[in-house]
């Protein structure tokens, strides 16, 4: 990207140009690109001690190796919990839609004030980074039958707690099915195929509409069974019950199929008006029942994956919440409601408000706000929801969240050619309890079993299959082969790091660095396009001063930032030597 966004962000970059006008500094917008101010700047060769025995071939270079992070397949919604059947005296599934109540007029405004700090939805995301599009449906998968789930005669997908047992309407489950193969149909270009996963998405959909409840002018997606959760107070609930979660991500499926060529227009209107209910029981408060939206006693909008027995209380959940969030998103783009808006716009100020309550520094984020449990297998989609709502808003909160969140606890994922340079000099190699692969193992919690330490008269690599955060210590690379196969090292530049570039965050929406005043040095690099070598400059400026950045990665052991215009375009700079445009920048407000 080598211009600004014309969006949100414009306001911050017209701020940054008045700070940085003393400095020579200019910003402009989305037809206007970054002027360097002016600097000390000389081209130079890495002072022999500065490599501290790394040699300049190797602390330069950036092997080209692969190194996307899989995405992590969703979690199951009703994990960690006990699922039984209802009591006799409650309603089963196929006795649920007798509880329709008509009459009652769908909702016209919001359910009730809360804050909201102005965020904006970016209407203008390319296909591949809207809602869900991250999710395709495997061809293999499209028929699944393992022990917790299975097709029904109507192609429905049904949760079962083991082979032979009952099967039940999931409704998160069936939901996120037809998105996932919403998204497959739009890519697939065998017929066959794609009529099939428009079949199945249809089914899924068809299924949510046969069994709504329809309540308080909405209709809502009841769950026909009862469910427990093991460590999760509070989630204790005796069927029917109801999830925000579900709510929102069913208007992501009804719009989306709204959307597609090959659904015909009898269904189109079914699909629309289906939307249209669900997305009224986002605008139920909890003063009736059901609900599964309210505010909190800081006047902070929840959409509550768990609603609690009481009126406002739940579980708190974060990433329920955001993939609520994804279904206003999908309303407001296609519909321009004014009150999905103001909706997402709420629930964008819940998350970067309560942000340092979902972080755990240097380690697993937590999964909800009442138990605050570190959550490994969450961690991942929290950084990935991030950095979807940093993509949806075009704000540069969620950018930082989502760097945050990666440095806490990075993926640990590898490519086979992953290699770790070490420094000539001597180094410290640990072994830690941990699974057999090197994995975090709750039982064990990386406990140090052995130290030693090895000194290495020139430089040398080794391969690794793991990068990760020890619990209570920094990043550590796990050796995969020759003699210190199974030590771990630490993470130390330029000593110790893993050579390449990883966990690269691309930014939708460019962020503005800003370089440190008072003339205090900043080594600038720019790798060559093969990788192998880079110049480096020094630069310092008398006031701070202003840089676009389009991208962050670990580049050879360090985070660094690229710099995407001005004199300094294609250089990177480590993430500690300046600071980078975030927090809030909107004025909050109850609206």
């Amino acid at each position: 990207m080598s211009a600004f966004h014309t969006g949100p962000d414009r306001r911050a970059l017209i701020r940054l140009m008045a700070k940085s006008a003393v400095a020579g500094a200019v910003a402009g917008g989305a037809s206007s690109g970054f002027v360097a101010p002016a600097f000390a700047a000389t081209r130079r060769m890495p002072r022999p001690d500065e490599l501290q025995g790394m040699p300049r071939s190797l602390a330069l270079s950036v092997p080209r190796v692969e190194t996307d992070v899989p995405l992590p397949p969703l979690s199951d919604q009703i994990g960690g919990g006990r699922v039984s059947q209802p009591l006799s005296d409650a309603p089963t599934t196929r006795r649920v839609s007798s509880l329709r109540a008509s009459g009652e007029d769908a909702p016209t405004a919001l359910p009730f004030p809360f804050n909201r700090a102005g965020y904006s939805i970016a209407e203008d995301l390319p296909e591949h980074l809207r809602p869900w599009r991250d999710r395709p449906k495997r061809w293999a998968d499209i028929t699944p039958d393992s022990a917790t789930s299975f097709l029904d005669a109507e192609g429905v997908v049904q949760f079962r707690t083991g082979f032979g047992q009952p099967g039940y309407d999931h409704p998160v489950a069936q939901i996120q099915f037809g998105l996932s193969c919403i998204t497959s149909y739009r890519t697939e270009t065998d017929a066959s195929r794609k009529a099939m996963f428009l079949l199945r998405a249809e089914a899924q959909a068809q299924r949510l509409i046969d069994r709504r409840v329809e309540v308080r002018g909405a209709w809502y997606f009841p769950y026909p069974f009862d469910y427990t959760h093991s460590t999760h107070s509070g989630v204790d609930y005796r069927a029917p019950w109801y999830s925000g979660m579900a709510q929102g991500e069913a208007i992501s499926l009804f719009i989306q199929l709204t959307q597609l060529e090959g659904v015909g227009d009898r269904e189109r209107t079914l699909y629309r008006q289906a939307a249209d209910a669900a997305f009224a029981s986002l605008l139920r408060g909890d003063d009736g029942d059901p609900w599964v939206v309210h505010k909190d006693p800081s006047g902070y909008l929840w959409i509550q994956e768990y609603p609690g027995a009481r009126p406002g209380t739940g579980d708190f959940t974060y990433n329920g919440m955001i993939f609520a969030m994804f279904g206003l998103w999908d309303y407001y783009t296609a519909t321009g409601s004014e009150l999905a808006l103001a909706l997402y716009d709420g629930s964008a100020t819940t998350m970067a408000r309560y942000f340092p309550l979902l972080r755990n520094t240097r380690w697993h984020s937590y999964y909800c706000q009442t138990h605050r449990i570190p959550a490994p297998t969450y961690h991942q989609h929290h950084i990935n929801l991030f950095r979807q709502l940093h993509h949806q808003t075009s704000s540069p909160d969620f950018a930082h969240h989502t760097d945050i969140l990666t440095d806490d606890f990075p993926s640990p994922h590898l490519s086979k050619d992953s290699t770790v340079a070490f420094g000539a000099g001597t180094h410290t190699l640990y072994r830690f309890d941990t699974k057999a692969d090197g994995g975090w193992h709750s039982g064990r919690l990386d406990a140090q079993l052995e130290v030693k330490k090895v000194t290495f008269e020139r430089a040398t690599q080794a391969p690794a299959s793991m990068r990760r955060r020890i619990q209570d210590r920094g990043i550590h690379y796990l050796i995969d082969a020759g003699a210190y196969k199974g030590w771990w090292v630490g993470e130390v530049w330029p000593q110790s790091f893993l050579r390449g570039q990883y966990l690269t965050t691309a930014y939708q929406y460019q962020r503005t660095l800003t370089f440190p005043g008072g003339n205090k040095g900043v080594d600038v690099y720019r790798f060559t396009e093969d990788g192998t070598n880079a110049s480096v400059r020094t630069v310092s400026f008398a006031n701070p001063s202003n840089a676009p950045t389009d991208r962050r990665a670990i580049v050879n052991g360090r985070p660094m930032f690229q710099i995407s215009a001005g004199a300094l375009t294609g250089y990177w700079v480590a993430a500690t030597s300046v600071t980078a445009e975030s927090g809030p920048r909107l004025s909050r407000s109850s609206v």
